[in-house]
């Protein structure tokens, strides 16, 4: 199970504009099991109200070295040591500095200083600041010290500059909080995985497709890094944003995709086939917009070509492959029998019936087969699913 049960940690909030998003980190953070408190600086709560924390949060917020209630039982001390890991987010150029001196004039400096825990940053400030060279030997500085330095994005910034400095989103410092908790089983590895659906062009504006939202595919990505693994992630059209940290290749049909799967897969230890690919795609793709032409429209269909059986049957440099059956009736013996007849060494088989799992949903529910083997994995959120699926991976490979 993916989740962070029984681990504490202390939000450290510093003032930046990407404050505003510690009310969701917390949520999530909660929402994987974990206890938090928050700090915040004085300069933090111009930005997001100590309010809003404490709601979220569940515990008072602690925002003053000199509170005699606090002091009285050692309160900034408690706090240090109670903590499995304090995470300073967002890190503004400021504190980073401080950290960097040793400076404690206020809790968070304070605590920073007397905690044994691990400490983990995610720095959040305008791409000039990041870039400069103060900065740089600051953030150098701490990496030394094993601070753990998340981030930061790169994009558009609210000062209207674009470039690296955006804190890493809330899901995404979740994900890293969880990476931290997880043994590094694929380290070394390398991991190929296909997800989304394929468009195929029936001409400019129309094309065939499915409703496959990625998602899957994406929790499996992520996972992977998780667990320490190098990941390609060949993705068709989706709207999500993919992991920080895999290789991501865009395609849109069902060929290029193939292409793109032979390129990588046979520098990959294992290959995961969870895209939905179009069975058939229009023989002919016509060359301007088709207009209407009377009551019916006939189309001319070929079949696509089988990525996962392709590469299944690499003669040379084959991964460990692994499947996905999504169906509509009959799972078990469909999946059963793709298992065969393509050479996959894995299927996970799902039934995309109903409609709070599978296609568009964020839950799903698997059975892992293998030739002489099976495992049911019930309803679960995709991301958890997606653990468990490798870290079976992780087992075989």
């Amino acid at each position: 199970m993916i989740n962070l049960t029984n681990k504490k940690i202390v939000l450290g909030i510093s003032g930046g504009i990407a404050a505003y998003k510690c009310a969701e980190l917390v949520r999530r953070l909660k929402e994987h099991g974990c206890s938090v408190k928050v700090v915040m600086t004085e300069s933090a709560k111009h930005f997001i109200t100590p309010l809003t924390m404490q709601a979220v949060s569940g515990e008072m917020v602690a925002d003053s070295l000199l509170d005699p209630s606090a002091e009285a039982a050692m309160g900034h001390i408690e706090f240090a040591k109670w903590a499995d890991l304090i995470l300073v987010a967002p890190a503004t150029s400021n504190i980073i500095a401080k950290m960097a001196a040793g400076i404690a004039d206020d809790l968070l400096t304070t605590l920073l200083l007397a905690t044994p825990a691990k400490v983990a940053i995610a720095p959040a400030m305008n791409q000039q600041m990041y870039a400069h060279p103060a900065t740089q030997a600051n953030l150098a500085t701490l990496k030394a010290r094993n601070v753990l330095i998340w981030g930061p994005g790169k994009g558009e910034q609210a000062c209207g500059d674009v470039g690296a400095g955006r804190m890493l989103e809330p899901h995404e410092l979740v994900a890293l909080c969880i990476a931290k908790e997880q043994p590094q089983l694929l380290a070394g590895k390398t991991i190929t995985i296909t997800a989304g659906p394929t468009r195929e062009a029936i001409d400019p504006v129309r094309f065939i497709s499915n409703h496959s939202s990625g998602k899957m595919g994406y929790a499996l990505a992520e996972a992977a890094l998780l667990l320490g693994a190098k990941v390609n992630l060949i993705s068709g059209p989706v709207t999500i944003k993919a992991p920080t940290g895999v290789n991501l290749i865009n395609i849109e049909s069902a060929e290029q995709l193939l292409n793109e799967s032979l390129n990588y897969a046979p520098r990959s230890d294992a290959f995961i086939g969870c895209a939905a690919v179009a069975d058939y795609r229009a023989a002919t793709v016509a060359a301007q917009k088709m207009k209407k032409q009377g009551d019916e429209l006939t189309l001319t269909l070929v079949k696509n070509p089988d990525v996962i059986a392709h590469v299944a049957n690499l003669q040379q440099n084959r991964p460990y492959t692994v499947g996905f059956a999504a169906e509509t009736q009959n799972v078990a013996n469909y999946a059963k029998g793709k298992l065969k007849n393509k050479n996959l060494d894995m299927i996970c088989a799902n039934d995309v019936s109903q409609s709070d799992l599978g296609f568009n949903a964020d839950n799903n529910a698997l059975t892992l087969y293998w030739h002489n083997e099976q495992l049911e994995l019930p309803t679960n959120s995709k991301t958890a699913i997606a653990l468990t699926v490798i870290q079976q991976l992780a087992q075989r490979i």
